[in-house]
């Protein structure tokens, strides 16, 4: 057993936790930048490290090797991003799993917490709140993401690209609850490689609605790459197709009368879409909010 893994057991009796209880789950590519200082968040927390590699060419594996982990390489041919974390759950021994990317870091408060979920043993994914921030910007915004989540045979990743957990925790029978649970994401601002990397997306998230076409997440998806590339028409075509697929949905109803006000000005689409998120749901603030943007630019 390595030093590592040798004061994780050891800070785990201290907390009544179980060696075996956590396994940190990544996958990496190309990470030498960032992989050090990810793993430094975790110290004392994880029983192991399961490392699953798509193809470097950089020092991250040597970086894993000093901290006593084994790399799994994963073949990566065929994109799919879902393949390669499920890899690394079927390698975990944990009783759970914590999932965290190479440009990730725990926040110090974050250790205790997620101890404190494990030993009440619910059937449950949790959400945690993870800041972005890009290389060139001081400004982060929040996303909440599923990371910590029982390792039960049941419960994996779907979708090659923007994979996700959360739809196979609910269908076999957990629940989702957020946390206050915190990680900082940083990533490169390059806008040249931002799009790029959304115009892959794109082409993938195109093969999978081809494959399954009743897989309206993938739909959800593919609205946000459009809309990163500023191709608005897209977007708001595929929003209208989200629409008709979860008619019952009222967050999709709001996002079809975002498009159809701000970026493909329908003013009588937009207040029939605003309408219908409230009839579903009729203490929507943002419905209501937007509602009363329509009337002010139809008497403005």
């Amino acid at each position: 057993m390595n030093r590592f893994w040798k004061a994780n057991n050891r800070r785990s009796a201290y907390f009544g936790m179980p060696p075996d209880a956590l396994s940190l789950c990544m996958i990496v590519k190309n990470e030498e930048r960032t992989l050090a200082r990810c793993l430094d968040s975790v110290r004392g927390l994880t029983s192991e490290i399961i490392i699953v590699d798509t193809g470097s060419s950089d020092a991250t594996t040597a970086i894993a090797a000093r901290y006593g982990v084994t790399v799994i390489p994963f073949d990566f041919t065929v994109a799919d991003f879902a393949g390669a974390r499920n890899q690394a759950i079927e390698r975990a021994g944990g009783e759970w799993i914590l999932m965290l990317d190479a440009d990730e870091m725990l926040e110090p408060d974050g250790a205790s917490k997620i101890e404190r979920l494990i030993a009440l043993g619910e059937n449950a994914g949790y959400f945690l709140e993870r800041r972005n921030r890009a290389s060139d910007s001081q400004n982060p915004f929040t996303d909440y993401v599923v990371r910590l989540f029982p390792n039960r045979p049941d419960y994996r990743y779907r979708g090659r690209v923007h994979e996700i957990i959360d739809a196979s925790i609910l269908s076999a029978g957990g629940r989702l609850i957020k946390t206050d649970i915190r990680i900082d994401h940083s990533f490169s601002s390059d806008r040249e490689t931002r799009r790029r990397k959304n115009h892959w997306y794109i082409q993938i998230l195109k093969e999978e609605i081809a494959a399954d076409p009743t897989d309206d997440s993938r739909l959800d998806f593919l609205a946000a790459e459009y809309h990163q590339l500023e191709r608005y028409d897209e977007a708001t075509e595929i929003a209208e197709r989200i629409v008709q697929m979860r008619p019952l949905d009222p967050r999709a109803h709001l996002f079809a009368g975002v498009y159809h006000l701000l970026y493909k000005p329908d003013l009588k689409r937009a207040r029939a879409d605003f309408t219908e998120a409230l009839k579903l749901r009729p203490d929507y603030p943002e419905a209501a909010s937007f509602l009363r943007l329509v009337d002010q630019r139809e008497h403005g």
